[in-house]
């Protein structure tokens, strides 16, 4: 059981790496590697998106053209806590310090996230994949112009 805990906590810390390596590389595939077939997605805290429960290709079709808006995005992962709610579920929380770049004429070219990932995960046919992902904005930093351009640009 020890070794399938471990096993199973080094799966969980790689999906949710992929997660930030997926949106920062635009290696769709591998960002949709991380998920369930359905993903409860909540960035309401920050954004003021209500939570809203997606098929997950769905939810990587709808942040692939936002996040290629920017010029390049940058997705620091760190202090990640792994907890078990049975053999199958499980939570990580997971800091984060995302950064956007986007040269603009409305100030800074940067934009910058600190906080951390609430995160859920199910054990499925294919391995551990994210049910849910939630982000906990603790503070922004830089020019919020930037993300409001990549999401004008998401709705233009």
């Amino acid at each position: 059981m020890t070794l399938r805990r471990l096993l199973d906590r080094a799966e969980i810390h790689d999906v949710q790496l992929r997660y930030a390596l997926g949106t920062d590389s635009r290696d769709w595939e591998l960002f949709r590697s991380c998920f369930a077939d359905r993903v409860l997605v909540d960035f309401s805290e920050g954004f003021g998106r209500p939570a809203a429960l997606l098929d997950a290709d769905e939810w990587v079709a709808g942040t692939a053209p936002r996040m290629e808006s920017f010029a390049a995005t940058q997705h620091m992962i760190t202090n990640v806590t792994i907890t078990f709610d049975d053999e199958d579920h499980a939570g990580c929380l997971a800091h984060v310090q995302a950064t956007h770049h986007l040269p603009t004429a409305t100030g800074g070219s940067d934009q910058t996230v600190h906080g951390y990932y609430d995160n859920r995960f199910e054990r499925t046919p294919d391995g551990w994949r994210m049910s849910a992902v939630r982000l906990v904005p603790r503070w922004m930093t830089g020019n919020f112009g930037v993300f409001r351009a990549a999401l004008a640009h998401e709705q233009g």
